[in-house]
């Protein structure tokens, strides 16, 4: 017993590499790579991801949630990395020589439910929820009972009234913080989780201690990804069948910039 709880100590410990310079570039040089080279799987994920935006959006047109619409497609996003394990998975195995499959890839994708990952899911959905629950009590404050009924009433009140800026101003600021927040314990945490055998806290805390010591390459890397998932939203999610595989690849290269592969 003794020995194997030594066993699983050891295995929470991974050692991390500082970043280099130009490891950040390299890294989405590599994604798409990545995605050049398997393009039918990042489109099936980064469809699925699309697909699952619009469905939301819609169904939210629907039940008369125009209020919701906006916030949930800024803050679907945060739910990217969770969705990117396949993608993750593609990139591990064309950097071991393993043998490409629909079957390989999805497999692995499921078994991720019995491992760690599913706690990381739970993480993130529980920052999404937070990040939708922070918009309800922000227009309560600022925007009170005044909510259109319509998408277009609900832009123009946040556009032309002061309390509509001051709303956006301030969730502007809260969301930005909910975000770097969970880029932080995302980053390297969810290609970890699906490379090694280690708790999710754990690889939590390392992700933290990677984006500590790479102040400025996380920074600069987390940008890159925000501006591309922004501007995948702008034509109606239809740009994120190529901006999550290419940000998806390129995550897993960044963690092999710090944690190169054991052989």
């Amino acid at each position: 017993m003794g020995e194997q709880a030594a066993n699983t100590s050891v295995a929470q410990t991974v050692a991390l590499r500082k970043l280099q310079p130009g490891d950040v570039r390299e890294a989405f040089r590599l994604g798409w790579r990545d995605f050049r080279l398997y393009p039918v799987y990042g489109l099936f994920f980064g469809g699925i991801y699309a697909l699952g935006g619009l469905f939301i959006t819609y169904a939210l047109l629907w039940l008369h949630l125009p209020w919701l619409v906006i916030p949930v497609a800024i803050g679907f996003p945060l739910i990217g990395p969770f969705v990117a394990v396949g993608l993750y998975e593609v990139s591990r195995r064309h950097e071991a020589g393993e043998a490409m499959s629909w079957r390989a890839v999805l497999t692995e994708v499921f078994r991720q439910r019995e491992r760690q990952m599913s706690w990381m899911a739970f993480v993130v959905l529980f920052v999404f929820w937070v990040w939708i629950y922070q918009v309800r009590l922000l227009m309560a404050l600022f925007l009170g009972a005044r909510i259109p009924a319509s998408l277009e009433g609900f832009v123009s009140l946040v556009i032309h009234t002061p309390q509509g800026l001051a709303f956006l101003a301030v969730g502007t600021v809260v969301g930005a913080v909910i975000a770097a927040l969970l880029f932080a314990i995302t980053v390297i945490s969810m290609p970890l989780l699906l490379d090694r055998e280690i708790d999710f806290i754990s690889a939590m805390l390392h992700s933290l201690r990677f984006v500590t010591e790479n102040r400025a390459a996380a920074l600069g890397f987390g940008m890159i990804v925000a501006v591309l998932a922004l501007a995948a939203l702008l034509p109606g999610f239809l740009g994120l069948p190529v901006a999550l595989p290419f940000a998806g690849h390129a995550t897993w290269h960044l963690y092999r910039k710090v944690s190169p592969r054991e052989e």
